[in-house]
């Protein structure tokens, strides 16, 4: 297992003006690629389960943040978009992606957790 101590950041939809606006969004989807490209974060093409932990607000008391620590992130970005963003980052071409478990979770930091599954018998 590795953690990455990463926030995940969900991948836009873009357009074609996405190359010369500055849409907050884009920028900071850039900068997450830009960042897991810097540590080398390492997915294998298969046999993966890949863990997104969304950081908590702040605004939540900490009564909240006890009960939701760990349990399921079930509001938007999808898992879908989060995948696709870290797949983006990581390899030239995703299509070589063929087993990914993906999970989203709350959690108190953002971070990616990259886990081998055993392989079929």
């Amino acid at each position: 297992m590795t953690i990455y101590h990463i926030d995940p950041v969900a991948k836009p939809r873009q357009t074609r003006a996405d190359k010369w606006k500055k849409r907050a969004c884009v920028l900071k989807y850039r900068a997450y690629k830009d960042e897991i490209r810097l540590r080398k974060v390492q997915v294998p093409e298969g046999n993966a389960h890949i863990t997104f932990v969304v950081q908590m607000p702040a605004s939540w008391s900490n009564k909240k943040r006890d009960v939701m620590s760990g349990q399921r992130h079930q509001q938007v970005p999808d898992v879908d978009n989060f995948h696709k963003g870290l797949l983006d980052a990581v390899f030239l071409e995703d299509c070589r992606v063929w087993d990914h478990r993906i999970t989203k979770l709350w959690g108190e930091a953002g971070a990616i957790i990259v886990q081998d599954i055993k392989e079929p018998a």
